[in-house]
């Protein structure tokens, strides 16, 4: 299982998450077939990171999703 659908799932899945991040769940789909959030996420043009990890209920921190959730980040990183 790859880190960013570790997080989604923490999140509630990938419906919670759409509708916290305020995107669609295709979106959402997009990013875990990437394995990675979306450039803007590294570009400060968005904050998904925040919203993941308000909807992970303490399990994941902002910081930490975009450590792990980054392009290129190897799979198996987070617990």
């Amino acid at each position: 299982m790859s880190n960013l659908k570790r997080v989604i799932d923490a999140a509630g899945g990938p419906t919670k998450a759409s509708r916290k991040c305020g995107i669609s769940v295709r979106a959402i789909y997009k990013w875990i077939n990437a394995e990675s959030l979306p450039r803007t996420e590294y570009t400060g043009e968005t904050c998904y990171a925040e919203a993941l990890a308000d909807a992970s209920d303490g399990r994941f921190t902002a910081d930490e999703i975009r450590k792990i959730c980054r392009p290129g980040a190897q799979d198996g990183v987070a617990a």
